[in-house]
């Protein structure tokens, strides 16, 4: 159960205790089912520059930031380093290739996620390492009231992207809360490596092939099958770790 996984987290960090105030919460992969997506228009900008790969090799980057994403995936496997120019380029076809497939749908289970933590009052801060608009701008009919304008982190707002803590410590200064107060509320490997490099609690959910070993062997306190399967362990959480 997550109250026993929170209970050993709060052991192996010496934190006073755990209180639910505020939930950081990735995009890509957790409130939104576009992975898939996001993997094809990474292969097929990788294509451009005559590097075929798997698409679900694409899957095992996910959390980076766009340019972090681009460096390595060049340094890697096309055997050179791009400049700032070619980065921006390359970007700017990935997105381009992002926008022209149909459109994303919402999680199954994020709805209900989210939810659940406005009517408890648990502050939202959204944390992803994209810096495209064409999901972000969607935040805001597809969960009213979610997101306050100013409690979104992005690309923009770190110099390092995940897997590095900086994201998750700057939506812990949004919040304004320390990080025994706070879950990480992430999808990916890397998510999860910053979420648990912050000193966060962070739940792993499994939405695509990652499998919930891997979550768990980079840091998750605990793992779901399913975004749906989180929802519904969320009453217990709440009500066992409401603040005092």
């Amino acid at each position: 159960m997550m109250t026993d996984s929170i209970q050993r987290f709060i052991a192996s960090r010496g934190y006073p205790r755990f209180e639910l105030r505020a939930a950081l919460i990735d995009m890509d992969g957790t409130l939104y089912d576009s992975m898939p997506r996001h993997a094809e228009a990474w292969r097929r900008m990788m294509l451009t520059v005559g590097v075929d790969l798997p698409v679900e090799e694409y899957f095992l980057h996910e959390g980076r930031t766009g340019s972090a994403t681009i460096r390595l995936l060049m340094e890697r496997y096309a055997g050179r380093v791009p400049d700032d120019d070619e980065i921006r380029e390359l970007y700017r076809l990935k997105t381009e290739f992002f926008a022209s497939m149909p459109e994303v749908s919402v999680m199954p289970g994020a709805a209900d996620m989210l939810r659940q933590l406005q009517q408890s009052g648990v502050k939202r801060v959204l944390v992803t390492g994209s810096g495209q608009s064409s999901l972000i701008d969607r935040l805001d009919s597809d969960f009213p009231g979610a997101f306050a304008p100013d409690m979104r982190i992005t690309a923009l707002h770190t110099r390092r992207g995940k897997p590095a803590p900086d994201p998750y410590l700057a939506a812990l200064d949004l919040a304004g809360v320390e990080p025994w107060q706070a879950l990480v509320i992430e999808n990916a490997p890397l998510g999860v490596a910053s979420g648990a490099a912050a000193g966060v609690a962070v739940a792993g959910i499994t939405t695509g092939p990652v499998p919930q070993s891997a979550l768990a062997d980079a840091g998750a306190t605990a793992t779901f099958p399913s975004m749906a399967a989180f929802a519904a362990s969320l009453p217990a959480l709440l009500r066992d770790f409401a603040p005092e």
